[in-house]
């Protein structure tokens, strides 16, 4: 398959490069972001040593590294003898005077197989690399040693990068291209599993229905997304069983501190610190209602999995486990079939954010946009400028029958409880819908100037 998207990401990699003098580069995301592949797009036309760090020795560690270096330079020795320290390595590299990518991936594993790896690449930082052709760049998927033992300023190596991307999740948008031609509720539905996760689209059949794709690589024992998450959670974290008991008790709708405690039978201070950590590897968020003007000391957080596929799994999979273990993937498939529609809204909001921000030029430009609620009521969608003294109210339905009047009127309800702005705020309105409107809807839209997705298609209402 074509390499899909990451326009922003190369453009960031290429303007390095251009650049006269050397550069470090840090790299990092979550796994199956689609880090590796982005570094291989890059340096696919360039001298480059790509070096993959595993779990292993640091004998093995510099033994491989040699032959990657070796196989550049067409330098035999050292496939043979190879460096006999990480020094060596240095300065021979600097000897060179090849511009060329070096190309670290996974450094963390090269930190575990000795902690002075930091110190010792600030070293050849300095003393060897800073003044030379030496393109670097360290790529990394755990994203708390990243941030400490790179990019914190605690580390050996802080202050030296000359650039940083944190690789983020692609958008709906961009994703869609491996669904490419197919409707818009085939590709939601795709994304309501594997989310903005390359590797996980990389894993469906183009050719498949979304529910023979999940019944044949997620349900089924043996296929790759079927132990994922576990796997994901127990290479990240010391202790998965707390945070198992976390991640479930959200998915099933436990989202006050308060529900999340009495649930797992955590202690509140000790829940606190593990959804923290969980917060820190972008799994989940306290979402707090858009209108807040001190978030860090709102009262009405409610936490959410941000991770499309750790909801899914931690919804749908997981409670059901032990009926798939027994190849009992149809009953399992059925119940996912009749709770979908509801758990399908939750994922059009999300899509309906994005696609505010990509048609902003028909409304404001947004400085803060998310969920608002207080008490009983809840707005789906709510678009803010405070210095323009703007907002925008949305509802986003994920139903079978068009959207009636009825919907607008209930949001014009309620958008007279948000407090926000001074009196002479400028209000506007906007509704998404997966099948469209009634005809008594589309008329008052034309009146009152209200915006109307159907899908992922902004209507002309005029």
């Amino acid at each position: 398959m074509d390499f899909i998207n990451r326009k922003k990401e190369l453009l960031f990699l290429e303007q390095k490069w251009v650049e006269p003098r050397s550069q470090f580069i840090v790299l990092w995301g979550k796994r199956r972001v689609g880090k590796t592949e982005l570094i291989k797009q890059f340096i696919k036309d360039k001298p480059h040593i790509y070096f993959l760090s595993e779990s292993t020795n640091e004998r093995e560690q510099l033994k491989r590294f040699s032959l990657a270096t070796g196989h550049l330079f067409q330098e035999p020795i050292l496939e043979t003898r190879g460096f006999a320290e990480w020094e060596e390595s240095f300065k021979y590299i600097k000897e060179k005077q090849l511009k060329f990518v070096l190309a670290i991936d996974e450094f963390p594993y090269l930190i575990e197989s000795n902690r002075a790896i930091p110190s010792l690449f600030q070293k050849a930082w300095d003393e060897y690399w800073s003044k030379s052709n030496v393109f670097l760049i360290l790529l990394g998927s755990s994203i708390a040693m990243m941030e400490m033992e790179v990019l914190g300023y605690k580390s050996p190596l802080y202050g030296r990068r000359t650039g940083q991307w944190k690789v983020e999740p692609m958008t709906f948008e961009s994703v869609s291209h491996f669904r490419k031609g197919k409707p818009f509720e085939d590709r939601l539905m795709h994304y309501s599993v594997a989310g903005g996760m390359p590797a996980y689209w990389l894993q469906f059949s183009q050719k498949k229905s979304f529910f023979l794709n999940l019944e044949d690589h997620v349900l089924k024992k043996g296929q790759v997304l079927y132990e994922e998450v576990e796997f994901l959670l127990r290479e990240e974290l010391r202790e998965p069983r707390y945070y198992f008991a976390l991640l479930q008790a959200i998915a099933q709708g436990k989202r006050k501190l308060s529900e999340i405690v009495n649930a797992t039978g955590l202690p509140p201070q000790v829940a606190n610190k593990y959804l923290g950590v969980l917060s820190d590897l972008n799994i989940l968020e306290r979402e707090i209602p858009v209108t807040e003007e001190k978030p860090l000391k709102s009262k009405k957080g409610l936490y959410k999995i941000t991770d499309e596929f750790c909801q899914f799994w931690f919804k749908n999979i997981s409670p059901r486990k032990g009926e798939l273990e027994i190849d009992m993937e149809e009953s399992v498939l059925k119940d996912i079939k009749a709770s979908l529609p509801q758990y399908l809204s939750f994922i059009y909001e999300k899509i309906a954010k994005e696609l505010l921000l990509k048609y902003s030029d028909n409304f404001f430009p947004f400085t803060k946009i998310g969920r608002w609620w207080e008490k009983n009521e809840e707005i789906d969608v709510v678009g803010l400028n405070s210095a323009l003294n703007k907002i925008l109210f949305c509802e986003v339905k994920w139903t079978s029958k068009p959207m009636g009047v009825d919907v607008y009127e209930s949001l014009k309800e309620k958008s007279r409880k948000v407090i926000w702005g001074n009196k002479n705020r400028k209000e506007y309105f906007c509704l998404f819908s997966k099948q469209g409107f009634t005809d008594a809807m589309f008329e008052k839209a034309k009146r009152d100037k209200v915006s109307l997705f159907k899908g992922e298609e902004l209507l002309k209402v005029t």
